[in-house]
């Protein structure tokens, strides 16, 4: 018996003919395994955004062929031996196009925890350390055919120490001192001690735009992230460990301001290949630990404007 020949309801017209930004699905969760030469894989579970614009002549999208892309492209790269993810996202968002022939834009997301091995400090213990790993990919239908833009990032936690805090307590201690000690032995002691400050939890996150025939690793961006804030933090400390982590982010106090200028200054040292057109967004967020309300700092440009930013910035500082 011939199956009953169903209504295509998402065809019809809208009863209000307003275009629509994006439509799809959100946290489409898959299993991916990315197998890598004489490595252990790598298993992410990650979870997936999908859009597509609708024009005001539509009433819906199909919204089922979004996460059939998406199935669609895991299981092909799961034949393979290697695949970026940023590039994964790219090909949905390709696929995506070709099933919704009426969209002129297509947006994929994808994030997902991403586990990395590192050492304690001091005593070298082994732990297992959570980061996230995100991609994007956005596509448009261009005279010339379909043009895609894809970006690969990471975000990671890590602690900040306040300067400000850091300095009033520093010049409180040195007047103390002086009701006892001479100027010397004062200055001395500032050189020698590290003082209290109040801390934040931070968390920084870099997205990066990958340029054709170009490959950035996930793992430089975090590395970028990790040492870019007062101390990097870790699972597993021993008391000569946290000693070592504590005085070192004392050390090292950063506003959040500073984390997001030191990770672009990262950037351009490490990427300055990339060409000047290519987009860079950072964010650090630090959850403060004296207010209710949280820090935030970010800067969005391109690799050429931010290379003109810092020599230029360096030009005038000498």
């Amino acid at each position: 018996m011939e199956p009953p020949c169903l209504p295509d309801t998402q065809e019809k017209l809208p009863s209000i003919p307003v275009h629509l930004t994006r439509v799809g699905v959100k946290g489409v969760k898959k299993l991916l395994k990315i197998e890598r030469d004489n490595k252990r894989p790598i298993v992410l579970l990650p979870t997936f955004d999908a859009y597509v614009d609708l024009p005001s002549t539509q009433r819906g999208i199909h919204m089922s062929r979004n996460p059939e892309a998406i199935s669609d492209v895991l299981e092909e790269a799961l034949e393979g031996s290697a695949v970026e993810i940023e590039s994964l996202c790219a090909e949905i968002v390709s696929l995506l196009l070709e099933k919704h022939k009426y969209a002129k834009r297509a947006e994929v997301s994808m994030k997902s925890d991403f586990m990395i091995m590192k050492k304690s400090p001091v005593t070298k213990h082994k732990t297992q350390e959570m980061t996230k790993v995100m991609a994007d990919a956005i596509g448009y239908r261009t005279d010339e055919g379909v043009v895609i833009r894809k970006m690969i990032g990471a975000e990671v936690v890590g602690m900040t120490v306040c300067p400000c805090a850091q300095e009033t307590v520093k010049e409180s201690s040195k007047q103390k001192l002086l009701e006892f000690l001479d100027e010397e032995t004062t200055e001395k002691v500032l050189e020698t001690v590290s003082f209290a400050s109040h801390n934040q939890r931070g968390r920084g996150s870099i997205m990066i735009e990958v340029p054709a025939q170009q490959i950035i690793r996930g793992e430089d961006i975090i590395r970028i992230i990790e040492d870019s804030m007062s101390s990097s933090v870790c699972e597993l400390l021993k008391r000569t460990d946290e000693h070592a982590v504590v005085v070192h982010a004392h050390q090292h106090p950063m506003f959040v301001e500073d984390c997001v200028r030191n990770m672009v200054q990262k950037i351009v040292q490490e990427f300055s290949h990339l060409p000047d057109d290519t987009l860079i967004t950072v964010q650090q967020v630090n959850e403060e630990s004296i207010h209710r309300h949280n820090a935030f700092a970010e800067k969005v440009a391109t690799m050429g404007e931010l290379k003109a930013e810092i020599t230029n910035g360096l030009e005038e500082t000498n």
